[in-house]
């Protein structure tokens, strides 16, 4: 399929290559309202160089368009994307609110098309181990699962944009842009949350609206209890790794990163000695804890084709646009929960 990008910045960049590595896909076009960066892109990868989104997406050869744009900026692009009849793959989080992802969810039903999300940390070897354990219900019953993601960002990495930071283009801190996909793979493993009790706070930086820290008591809809913890604010020379910790009657697991600090069941399973030589670690880096640029493009590969894939099988990808909502619902109830003071909100 050819795919056109939308944004041609940092993200941008990882749209290309992940487009150029892909099976399925290739780079067709690039839109940018800034001309020099559209041409710099394009020209680096072989494509089309747009200026005027009317003309990017009125090109029929155009199939499939990703979004990397700032988080609050989103909407726009997406719902004219759609209304185009261009699938679309969007960034996380797939936008700010979940009221704005049901505009971009409703378009995209009316014109028939899909509307995916980036939701690369899905995409290894460990998760895929992690979640069939939860499916066969190797846990027993799940009793605690927590999620904590405690990175350093800079005053430098805030100063660098006049959209980070705030909440009408970064849609929130710590927790909807650093810990997203990690607060993702919590409600993917452990499942649906019913509440959240949650306070947030500026601790360590200056000149931002939005939270650097962010600690949250999490109800699920199973009865499990756990945290969510969402910092900027704890500084490491390596950076620590983003944990999801679940435990349960019968086992516990701890991912940190792509890879199991702990792989512990009462019960033996056939995959557990393929774990336990090849999916563990004792390392304390994180993967892009320090530096957003610190990440490989392999998730987004494997998040594209799977997406490719489900279109020319005529299904829903895994990564549809309800299965990001569920995330940025949870946020917004955290922020909702913080603002009210530590109330006890529902889902």
């Amino acid at each position: 399929m050819k795919f056109g990008i939308i944004g041609a910045g940092m993200i941008g960049r990882f749209h290309a290559k992940a487009i150029q590595e892909m099976t399925g896909g290739e780079l067709h076009s690039v839109f940018d309202l800034r001309a020099e960066g559209a041409e710099k892109l394009a020209s680096e990868f072989g494509a089309k160089a747009y200026s005027d989104i009317d003309a990017f997406l009125a090109d029929p050869e155009l199939e499939i368009v990703t979004i990397g744009t700032p988080s609050g900026a989103h909407l726009d692009p997406a719902l004219a994307s759609l209304k185009a009849g261009k699938h679309v793959i969007c960034e996380k989080p797939l936008e700010i609110t979940p009221e704005r992802i049901d505009q971009m969810m409703d378009l995209a039903k009316e014109k028939g098309v899909t509307l995916a999300a980036v939701l690369n940390r899905r995409f290894h070897p460990a998760m895929e181990h992690f979640k069939a354990a939860a499916e066969n219900g190797r846990f027993g019953k799940i009793t605690s699962a927590s999620c904590y993601v405690k990175w350093w960002r800079t005053q430098e990495y805030y100063d660098s944009a006049g959209w980070r930071g705030t909440w009408a283009l970064d849609g929130g801190g710590a927790l909807m842009n650093q810990s997203i996909h990690t607060i993702d793979a919590l409600i993917y493993i452990a499942g649906p949350i019913k509440a959240v009790t949650a306070r947030a706070e500026l601790l360590a930086h200056e000149r931002i609206e939005v939270e650097d820290s962010a600690v949250a008591l999490v109800e699920f809809e199973s009865g499990a209890l756990g945290v969510i913890e969402g910092s900027t604010a704890c500084w490491s020379s390596t950076g620590h790794p983003a944990e999801v910790q679940v435990c349960g009657t019968k086992g516990s697991v701890f991912l940190a990163d792509e890879a199991f600090k702990i792989w512990d069941f009462a019960e033996t399973g056939a995959g557990d000695d393929f774990v336990r030589e090849n999916l563990m670690t004792t390392s304390a880096a994180g993967l892009g804890a320090n530096d957003p640029n610190a990440i490989n493009v392999t998730g987004h590969i494997r998040n594209f084709e799977e997406t490719v894939n489900a279109i020319q099988e005529g299904r829903v990808p895994t990564v549809n646009a309800g299965e990001a909502r569920k995330a940025v619902a949870v946020i917004c109830a955290i922020y909702q929960s913080a603002r009210e003071g530590g109330k006890r909100i529902t889902l």
